[in-house]
């Protein structure tokens, strides 16, 4: 039921991670605040497909 999906940095867009997450209980996107080895800085990371 769990579906890989990478997480892209919303200033460069450069897909820096990649997680797994639950269709079912979960149908909105991901939207964590990482760390963008790019950018040097703490940026909000988006699911992409």
């Amino acid at each position: 039921m769990r579906e890989i999906c990478q997480l892209q940095c919303a200033d460069c867009k450069e897909r820096n991670y990649s997680t797994t997450k639950n269709r079912k209980t979960t149908t909105a996107r991901l939207e964590f605040k990482k760390f963008c080895p790019r950018c040097r800085k703490h940026t909000p990371h988006k699911e992409v497909k």
